[in-house]
Formats: structure tokens, C-alpha cells, sequence
């Protein structure tokens, strides 16, 4: 992604904060604005912008190298922010609920001083103007109620794999033996698949004239390639780098139904579940500790190894039998942007 993509991105990110400043349905304070100013800089622009940044790609790609007007790269811009609004909104709830301490190598917004609970409601706010930024810029596209709809559909999706997260790990608590693939995949399906992945094409289809109907394939193999990038995350969490990665891993403590402990079950011998089950899901960094040690004893580098390069050549072979070269574009450049990725 060249850099001069990302810095005029984030010039439409200034464009909206301002719109928003202004909305004309609330009557601001200075603090007020201040305030949601602050917030705004501090949780929307900070991450890679993947997500956001994948919308404008798309879009490039299914227009088949057709010169783009300003109009078309702004709308495909806004859209792609849209995006990372609503995956600002996810973080800092999702933080609150895991008791996370960073994110993107900050504090959590949460642990901010003076932030606190009001970030509850700053994710109520960040999550409604998702609604607003839409109906300025699209109100008058023949696809607006196809967006809104998109939109809402992929947050309840989202909020409903959280819960089955939030739920089984309640449940792993007096029982790992719930921890299995299948509860995993719906885990990660849900939670981060369906937003992160097949939101930013769907976005990118709606804006370049297509019917959602006509790619169920193509929703099908995001919602694969999502579940690969779910899995890496899953792995990063453990043995990556916090530097690189810009958070702390909290999966082992905080009881995560996470793909290294659902292999480590699948692989252990008795006495091994039970290290796992004596040191699974406690906040003392010794049995985190005994933990890892257990991954790093049953290979589980070498087992996630094996896993993403299965994943990949599975994943390269359905996108290379779509029938449509604009589409196999936009997914094989997914694929590129998170095979062996560090972060």
C-alpha cells in the first residue's frame, strides 16, 4: 500500500471528524467538542487501516485499472472509514470487557485518565456516527439502504460472536473441554470475519454496481480468509512480539477459547491437560508462564506453521477457480496482505 494512499486517506478522515464537529443536530460546548475531538483522534485513526484501506483497493480492482474520479476514491474513502469507525467502536468495548491494559501501543481508552466509564458511552457515539457519515455522503446512491442495511447486519453479527466468545469462556472456566474447533471457528466467524474481511468487499461490490446476491462464493472464502487471519491473531497473541504487535496478549489469562488452546487439547497427554487445566485462564503471570511453556513443548509453532501454509495454498486454489479476474484481484490481494504477517 503506498504511503501516499494512506496519508490521502487520512485526509478524509479530517474531512469527516469535521463534519461531524458540526453536526448540526446537537448543539456543541467547546468542552464537548473538545472532548469527542480527543476521543476521536485517539481510537479511529491509530491502527494499520487494513480494513478501511482494503475498500479503496477493492474498488480499484473491480473497476479493472478504469482511472478513477476524485468523487469515486472519495466515496470509496468514506466508506472505508466507515468501517474503522465501527472497528473503533468494537475496540473500545472489547477492551473494557477483557480488562485490557493497551491497544495499538497505547493505553486503552478506558484506562485513560478522566476517560474511564465515559468511554462507554464515547463507543455509543463513535457507533452512531457511523449512521450519519452515511447519510450525508450516500443518502442520494440508489444503494444507500443496501449500505445501512450492510452495515447493521454485520454489527449484530459481530455483538453475537462477542457473546459466544464472552460465554464460552465462562464456560472454559469450569470446563476447557468446551474449547473445540468448531466453537472456535464460530467464535472467530462472527467476531471477526464477517466485519473485517467481507464488510470492506461488500462495501467496494455496493459501490461498483454489484448484487450481493450474485457473490455468496466470494462471501463464503472471505469468511475463510478472516478465519486464517482470526487464527494468526490467535497465534500473535502468544509468541508475537508486544512491540510489533502494539498490545500485550491476554488470551491465556483472560481464558480465551483461542486456537492454541483448543489444538493444545486436541495434542496433549493426561498429565499435560492437566497443567493446562491448573494454569489455564489465571492473571498470575507464573501460570501464563507454565502455559506457554506447555505450547512451545507440544510444537505448536510448528503446528500453526503446517496450518497457514495449508491455509494459504487451500485459500489460493478457490480464488484461482472464481470465474471473475476483477474478483480473484481483490481477494488475492487480501490473501497477500496477511500471509505471514507479524502484526
Amino acid at each position: 500500500m503506498a504511503s501516499s494512499t494512506k496519508s490521502d486517506f487520512l485526509k478524509v478522515y479530517s474531512v469527516l471528524k469535521s463534519e461531524l464537529l458540526q453536526d448540526p443536530s446537537f448543539e456543541f460546548t467547546d468542552h464537548s467538542r473538545q472532548w469527542v475531538d480527543r476521543m476521536l483522534d485517539y481510537n479511529v485513526p491509530g491502527g494499520k487501516l487494513n480494513r478501511g484501506l482494503s475498500v479503496i483497493d477493492s474498488y480499484k480492482s473491480l473497476k479493472q485499472g478504469e482511472e478513477l474520479s476524485e468523487d469515486e476514491v472519495f466515496l470509496a474513502s468514506v466508506l472505508g472509514w466507515c468501517i474503522e469507525w465501527l472497528q473503533a467502536y468494537f475496540l473500545v468495548l472489547d477492551d473494557i470487557m477483557d480488562n485490557s491494559h493497551t491497544r495499538r501501543g497505547q493505553l486503552c481508552w478506558f484506562r485513560v485518565e478522566n476517560v474511564g466509564t465515559i468511554a462507554v458511552n464515547d463507543a455509543l457515539l463513535l457507533r452512531n456516527h457511523i449512521p450519519r457519515i452515511l447519510k450525508s455522503h450516500f443518502r442520494d446512491k440508489h444503494y444507500y439502504v443496501d449500505l445501512l442495511d450492510i452495515f447493521n447486519e454485520i454489527e449484530f453479527q459481530t455483538a453475537s460472536g462477542q457473546m459466544i466468545d464472552l460465554i464460552t469462556t465462562l464456560e472454559g472456566q469450569k470446563d476447557l473441554s468446551n474449547y473445540t474447533l468448531p466453537v472456535h471457528r464460530r467464535i472467530v466467524q462472527y467476531k471477526t470475519a464477517y466485519y473485517s474481511f467481507y464488510l470492506p468487499v461488500a462495501c467496494a461490490l455496493l459501490m461498483a454496481g454489484g448484487n450481493m446476491g450474485n457473490h455468496t462464493n466470494v462471501k463464503s472464502l472471505l469468511i475463510e480468509m478472516g478465519t486464517y487471519f482470526q487464527v494468526q491473531d490467535d497465534y500473535l497473541d502468544c509468541f508475537g512480539d508486544p512491540k510489533v504487535i502494539g498490545k500485550i496478549g491476554t488470551d491465556i489469562a483472560d481464558n480465551k477459547c483461542s486456537w492454541l488452546v483448543v489444538q493444545s487439547l486436541q495434542l496433549a497427554n493426561e498429565d499435560q491437560k492437566k497443567v493446562l487445566v491448573e494454569n489455564y485462564g489465571k492473571a498470575d503471570q507464573a501460570c501464563v508462564e507454565k502455559v506457554k511453556a506447555l505450547y512451545i513443548e507440544l510444537d505448536l509453532q510448528e503446528v500453526f506453521a503446517l496450518y497457514e501454509r495449508n491455509s494459504y495454498e487451500k485459500l489460493l486454489s478457490s480464488i484461482e477457480s472464481n470465474p471473475n479476474k476483477a474478483v480473484q484481484a481483490v481477494l488475492k490481494s487480501f490473501l497477500g496482505k496477511i500471509y505471514k504477517r507479524q502484526n
